[in-house]
């Protein structure tokens, strides 16, 4: 049986908060309890939002939280290979096709469907007369993985299943995702792709994060499914709120760790209020 390993993988976009903190040592003491393995891995893909001052502050930040984790720390930028060999696996297998659509002809798509308004996009690839001409205008496209195509490759999604800790067995549910995409032609691959990628190279046996990537993790088990990775067991933990009942979020300005640090806030007193 594989050792027992999790991870915590931010993204360098911004300062770290309460709901990283708490995210991180759920993950780093469920590692602890195990006798397992704790590690980093910064997802950093996004070079239009990633810098490089985030990733210091987060290092100092976890250092400052008294965690510790193995080295070398994983870095997405620096292994764009294993994604694009991934992605060339499916497009070998006809999973995917090139979509020029654009991020407000989709919305609009979705919201003419005769639907739930809410539902993801599912489209289809072109014909080849078409496709050529658009790449011979120079039109950006992204890689988007062909639901329809993996239910046939698969045979269905009825055996697509997976253990959320504390729930037993869930059947996955793919299709609540549409057709994903899995690489951008400017970044040159996406969230879901590099995560499943991620996790099976350093062998990760539990995922252990907030419960807003729960629904993640049916699109995910698809595609293990389709590259013969691993599945992990999933635990996904409570969103921290605030005073006020929102989640702490960057977007919203959340007190960050340093900012803590700066108010002379220890790493225990903010342990115990947490409760981790």
């Amino acid at each position: 049986m594989s050792q027992f390993t999790t991870r915590f993988a931010p993204s360098p976009t911004g300062l770290l908060h309460r709901g990283h903190a708490f995210s991180a040592l759920t993950a780093h003491e469920a590692a602890r309890a195990a006798g397992g393995r704790f590690l980093l891995r910064i997802e950093d893909i996004d070079a239009t939002r990633c810098r490089p001052q985030f990733e210091a502050a987060i290092l100092e930040d976890l250092a400052w939280l008294e965690l510790t984790w193995e080295t070398p720390v994983r870095r997405q930028s620096e292994h764009l290979a294993d994604y694009h060999d991934a992605l060339d696996r499916l497009r070998a297998r006809g999973l995917t096709y090139r979509c020029f659509k654009t991020r407000k002809e989709i919305l609009d798509d979705i919201g003419r469907a005769p639907h739930d308004p809410a539902e993801a996009y599912v489209g289809a690839p072109l014909s080849a007369a078409e496709e050529a001409q658009l790449l011979a205008e120079g039109r950006p496209y992204a890689w988007r993985l062909s639901l329809a195509a993996a239910r046939v490759a698969l045979g269905g999604f009825e055996g697509l299943d997976f253990v959320e800790d504390g729930r037993g067995r869930i059947q996955a549910r793919p299709e609540t995702a549409g057709d994903v995409v899995l690489a951008r032609k400017d970044v040159g691959v996406a969230y879901h792709l590099a995560v499943v990628v991620d996790d099976a190279l350093q062998q990760v046996t539990h995922v252990i994060r907030g419960e807003d990537l729960a629904e993640a993790t049916h699109i995910q088990r698809l595609l293990q499914a389709l590259l013969d990775l691993p599945t992990p067991v999933y635990r996904h933990h409570p969103l921290l709120r605030g005073p006020h009942g929102r989640r702490y979020a960057k977007r919203d300005q959340a007190e960050t760790l340093r900012d803590l640090r700066w108010r002379g806030v220890t790493p225990e007193a903010l342990r115990a209020e947490l409760g981790v």
